[in-house]
């Protein structure tokens, strides 16, 4: 049966144990959880002490559910000295407490930490993660000065949020104590009464609904777009289905996209809408379906399928199942599970790690720094006619590869350039990286093509726009 043990210090200690059990085994018990000897442990049941330890529970009446005090108690012999006085026996001999000297065999308990030492509270929420979670959600200031790994910083955050709460702790004593007709104190006692009433909903909430407090990860699906995968949120909530800028690029369908389409989708933030695909392909499972996609500038999420595509198939969420029902198909899929899911749509998500196209920029940053090393001007005096020119390397932002450069053409040696942008050659170094301008990567990238399959073919054309397209339009012939 279970029995609920408190002690006077508001200790609370649950307990399973059998009807059939004595009460020097159930002291020993409590010995073992609470480190106090059971020799100084007294039980009390309904005001009544559980002094026959070889009695059980059942003997005594306990029935399931009912609750223990425990008591400790100390100088037993200071309790034994009238008896021996009265008796005159020792009569005159001062009566000693050996109470505090620790017998060997015994453990005393451990001391209790300190819980206002910003020390201790640092080291508690670090070896607990469900309390580094909730602090994550509850107090997101001091959950970064934690995660930041900086103990003087979360010392820091610490005292002054606690300094804020004994600040408004003295107001609130300030005010309390002033007239009780004053306006701004009748003010302070309703918001004190509205408070006590959203804790105790909180706990109602904690006892009978402790599952209202957990995280639900959001619904994703696989999928394939124009053969490339896809992980799809499943949002009953959006009207229609929108896609992000970086998916549609790299799943070459920005040349699709309608820009006169193009406006500002409002929720629960803003954000610019680039265009519209009319019509384009999802792949969810063996089902190939029709759907058009918005295309979004800033959008965290690859893809979103939305009210628009979920009631033109007909489909179905199954929460039960876990699965998305096609209607139009009859076929299932499943949602993801969280370890499957984007690394921004987990609920534990600490950082992402860079894109292709970043790590691809990064490289061409480093390669043309290394380039840039050896010399940064080169000339050349074949004619007159020849001008000398100076090359600069400016290490490019991340996501983007820049160059800026003063190069000129001559003649008819030299090769077409592009009009808003030029290229710069690495003189005197064969085979060495060039970059290129971001209006350039910026006309590729529209007519369709992956903005990786851009930088290579500009890396393979040594920045000449015109082979670079013939060469991106000669790999999409191939199937």
């Amino acid at each position: 049966m279970h029995l609920t043990i408190t002690t006077l210090d508001d200790h609370i200690m649950n307990v399973e144990v059998s009807e059939d059990l004595e009460i020097e085994n159930l002291k020993a018990q409590c010995e073992f959880e609470l480190g106090v000897p059971s020799a100084n442990i007294v039980l009390t049941w309904e005001g009544r002490p559980l002094v026959e330890e070889k009695k059980t529970l059942k003997a005594y009446g306990i029935k399931n559910g009912d609750m223990l005090l425990l008591q400790q108690m100390r100088g037993q012999q200071q309790q034994a000295a009238p008896q021996a006085a009265g008796s005159g026996l020792g009569a005159g001999i001062p009566q000693l407490d050996f109470g505090n000297i620790q017998m060997p065999g015994t453990s005393r308990p451990p001391p209790k930490p300190d819980l206002e030492d910003p020390l201790v509270i640092l080291e508690l929420i670090k070896n607990n993660p469900h309390e580094r979670a909730l602090l994550k959600e509850r107090n997101p200031p001091l959950s970064d000065a934690l995660e930041s790994g900086n103990t003087e910083r979360f010392v820091e955050v610490y005292r002054r949020q606690r300094d804020q709460r004994l600040e408004k702790e003295r107001e609130r004593n300030r005010l309390l104590q002033m007239d009780p007709f004053n306006p701004e104190a009748q003010r302070l006692i309703a918001e004190e009464i509205r408070l006590k009433n959203v804790e105790s909903n909180m706990e109602s909430a904690i006892e009978f609904v402790p599952e209202s407090f957990g995280q639900v990860i959001m619904l994703y699906v696989d999928c394939l777009v124009n053969g490339h995968p896809v992980k799809a949120f499943v949002d009953s909530g959006a009207q229609m289905t929108i896609m992000s800028q970086a998916c549609a690029e790299r799943c070459s369908i920005m040349r699709l996209v309608d820009t006169r389409w193009a406006g500002i989708a409002k929720g629960v933030g803003t954000q610019n809408i680039i265009g519209r695909v009319h019509l384009g392909q999802i792949q969810i499972g063996n089902d190939f379906l029709q759907s058009s996609f918005s295309i979004l500038e800033n959008q965290p999420m690859d893809m979103l399928l939305g009210l628009d595509m979920l009631k033109r198939h007909q489909c179905v969420i199954d929460l039960q199942k876990n699965e998305l029902l096609i209607g139009t198909t009859g076929t299932r899929t499943p949602f993801l599970p969280e370890n499957q899911l984007p690394a921004h749509a987990r609920i534990n998500s600490q950082s992402q790690e860079p894109d292709e196209d970043q790590q691809l920029a990064a490289a061409l940053q480093k390669s043309a720094e290394e380039a840039a090393g050896g010399s940064n001007t080169s000339t050349s005096s074949k004619s007159d006619s020849d001008r000398s020119k100076t090359l600069t390397a400016t290490p490019p932002n991340p996501g983007q590869s820049t160059l800026s450069g003063g190069a000129t053409s001559n003649g008819a040696n030299s090769s077409q350039s592009s009009s808003s942008g030029s290229f710069s050659a690495q003189a005197g170094a064969s085979g060495a990286q060039a970059a290129f301008s971001e209006t350039v990567i910026r006309r590729l990238v529209e007519k369709g093509y992956n903005r990786h399959d851009v930088l290579e073919a500009l890396t393979n054309a040594n920045g000449d726009e015109q082979k670079a397209s013939i060469a991106l339009f000669a790999k999409s012939l191939k199937f």
